[in-house]
């Protein structure tokens, strides 16, 4: 019995010890520290005016284009011009046969000299009934007779130097003369050819190529976006270079010469909803051909406090909105919603979401979330918030 109480005692001291040693064990475990900053790389936003210029496909067009027809019916005689050159506003294409022309200029001089021998005659003998007729040696019906054929012979002296004009034009028309400067195509006829007055194919064609029209389409709903901008001052204009228009050929390379926009239409193609806008363009070395399509860059105006923000520190939500990550006042991360507007190189146009002085997190991102401590240093990489 003795050695029972004194194997109890000996137990419950045992369990006691183990008790005390596992409070002090638990009171020395270190309470949870706050959790340690993330090193992040950001880029300090910055705003800046910009002119911004939008793309827009296009087409190249003649300045002029002339189709060559012959005035005159007859026999090409010759042919005045190499197919493929450049030919001189009145230089001679085509010689038609003139010999039938020139007859018929004979023929009108040979009128005008008749109707001038006879008004002469008929003039003198009413001047002279005249007289008589004061003194009524002649009756009131023979001067009127005489009158009226003094009258008549003006009038027939007219019709004469109409036809005489007449039939030297139809002889300066067998010379087919070109209406414009530019280069021609080839011939569709040869010597020998029988041609025809108002016939429907041309004999030729000349093409002004320098200067040279290039017509751009933009959508009907762009074009109303652009106007709203200015009339609510979110854009400016700048006079200097609002009317230049740069562009890009097939290949991609940009054209040497700056155009200048001449005009707009005013109505909408219903079938595409677009508008057409015309520009012209020096085309001194004929890069530029009829039919050619191009890209040409416009400018719409000056943006005065425009904030652009690098693409590698926007990504998109669930929903699709663009978002984009800053480093609050109190050193945490804050996701923002985003509002962009276009792409410019390598960066987002943001017109809502950012402001100058934000520090946006491009660096480091994956290793964070909203409201967690960061440590915001400049990103190495970073790209130079500019157009």
């Amino acid at each position: 019995m003795q050695r029972s109480r004194i194997a109890f005692f000996v137990f419950s001291a045992l369990v006691g010890s183990v008790a005390l040693s596992g409070c002090d064990q638990v009171a020395e475990q270190p309470k949870a520290s706050a959790p340690a900053a993330t090193p992040v790389g950001v880029v300090t936003l910055n705003s800046q005016a910009i002119t911004l210029k939008k793309e827009l496909p296009g087409r190249v067009s003649a300045f002029q284009i002339a189709e060559i027809r012959p005035q005159v019916s007859g026999i090409v005689q010759s042919r005045l011009f190499e197919e493929g050159t450049q030919v001189e506003k009145g230089q001679a294409l085509y010689q038609i046969n003139p010999d039938i022309f020139e007859a018929e200029l004979a023929a009108s001089r040979a009128a005008v000299a008749r109707a001038e021998a006879s008004i002469a005659s008929s003039k003198s003998k009413a001047s002279r009934y005249k007289e008589l007729l004061a003194i009524k040696a002649v009756s009131q019906q023979d001067f009127d007779e005489a009158d009226a054929a003094s009258k008549q012979a003006s009038a027939e002296l007219l019709t004469a130097q109409a036809q005489l004009k007449s039939a030297q034009i139809n002889l300066d028309y067998s010379h087919v003369s070109s209406p414009i400067s530019g280069q021609i195509s080839k011939s569709s006829v040869t010597v020998g050819a029988l041609v025809s007055a108002g016939q429907t194919s041309a004999l030729a064609t000349v093409t002004q190529l320098d200067p040279i029209y290039v017509d751009l389409t933009q959508s009907s709903n762009e074009l109303t976006k652009l106007k709203r901008a200015l009339a609510s001052g979110a854009l400016g204009v700048d006079s200097t270079t609002q009317t230049d228009v740069e562009l890009i050929m097939e290949d991609g390379s940009v054209y040497p010469h700056k155009g200048t926009l001449q005009f707009s239409e005013v109505t909408v193609d219903p079938s595409t909803g677009s508008v057409t806008l015309r520009a012209k363009f020096p085309n001194p070395e004929k890069l530029l051909l009829p039919g050619m399509y191009v890209r040409a860059e416009v400018v719409e105006g000056v943006k005065s406090d425009a904030i652009l923000a690098p693409q590698r520190g926007v990504s998109r939500n669930t929903k699709g909105e663009p978002t984009a990550m800053v480093v609050s006042k109190n050193n945490t991360v804050e996701s923002r919603v985003l509002k962009v507007e276009r792409t410019l190189g390598a960066n987002w146009l943001v017109s809502e979401g950012l402001a100058d002085g934000d520090q946006l997190i491009v660096e480091g991102l994956q290793k964070i979330r909203p409201g967690a401590p960061v440590t915001a240093t400049a990103a190495q990489s970073s790209a130079n918030n500019s157009q």
